[in-house]
């Protein structure tokens, strides 16, 4: 059975308005939280106990990142994917992703257990299902890339159970999130299957409606393997049960939560990114604080971020 959570759990780190936050993660080392504002070209850090701010800004749109285990961040740009050796350092290009780029950018992304970066697209146009989903493993020096899924039109959603033996991958303009099997090592997908599948937007929705629930935008998986997904346009974060059981539906300060990180000393506090791009002024003037990132605690704890590998240099 669902539970519904009042907003007044809810803070905000910061004091910042963001266009369009994405890609969060907790960097256990400095105490703080790390993402990315997409249309507004930077890369952001916070720190979680005084909630100051820096920005970094980058020369097109960054999808995702994700910490580095030998220092620093690997980065997916719209016009390719790069090692960065310290914050605010040089971008050391990895490789380039073939799609077009007037068309197709870096969407949602993080790394798998054994460091391989996986980044997902979107088709901006939402026209050709361009979208598609790549990993990429750096671990012996050059970039080796496969092409994992596709067919989508906005990948999001990525996440893996705490044994790495499912993935899941969400094409949110299809209210869709899906399920395979995961060969870790061989790096392998098999027996695909719909996981998760929500209910399509009425046609004439406006914000003011709660009986749309939303669309799967970012996840989180916590160390019990329930999958933690913000629902964009539904004004909720959603935990389910590895069975796909809805356990709790937690309503936020924004209409269109974007992506969930589990973070903190005892990673039980739940970050949360917004969106403002593009939003009516009538649902700004509701929720003043759409492109905040907000945090709240909770019982079961994350799993720690996986850390990108390459050869060190």
């Amino acid at each position: 059975m669902s539970t519904i959570t009042a907003t007044t759990n809810w803070q905000t780190l910061g004091s910042g308005h963001y266009e369009l936050g994405e890609s969060p993660f907790w960097q256990a080392d400095e105490q703080c939280l790390y993402w990315v504002d997409i249309p507004g070209k930077k890369i952001l850090r916070a720190e979680a106990d005084s909630g100051r701010v820096e920005a970094w800004d980058m020369p097109s749109e960054p999808g995702c990142i994700a910490p580095a285990a030998h220092g620093g961040l690997v980065i997916a740009l719209r016009h390719g994917v790069f090692r960065a050796r310290q914050w605010g350092g040089a971008l050391e290009h990895i490789t380039t992703l073939p799609y077009d780029p007037l068309t197709v950018r870096a969407n949602d992304g993080k790394c798998d257990a054994l460091g391989r970066f996986w980044v997902g697209t979107i088709d901006e146009p939402k026209a050709c299902h361009a979208a598609e989903l790549f990993s990429i493993d750096c671990r012996a020096g050059s970039a080796v890339v496969q092409r994992q899924a596709g067919d989508a039109l906005t990948a999001n959603g990525l996440g893996w159970s705490p044994d790495a033996r499912t993935l899941y991958w969400a094409d949110t303009p299809q209210h869709l999130v899906h399920a395979w099997d995961y060969d870790l090592d061989a790096n392998i997908l098999s027996a695909h299957r719909p996981h998760l599948q929500f209910a399509p937007k009425p046609s004439g929705w406006t914000f003011e409606d709660r009986s749309y629930q939303g669309r799967p935008d970012g996840a989180a998986v916590d160390v019990l393997g329930n999958y933690w997904v913000a629902m964009f346009e539904g004004r909720r974060v959603c935990q389910f049960a590895p069975d796909g059981t809805l356990l709790q539906a937690l309503d936020t300060p924004a209409q269109c939560p974007t992506m969930p990180c589990l973070g903190g000393p005892d990673l039980r506090t739940l970050y949360l990114t917004s969106a403002r791009h593009g939003r009516s002024a009538a649902e700004l003037l509701r929720f003043p604080d759409s492109g905040a990132v907000f945090f709240t605690r909770v019982h079961t704890p994350g799993l720690p971020v996986n850390r990108f590998a390459d050869a060190l240099i």
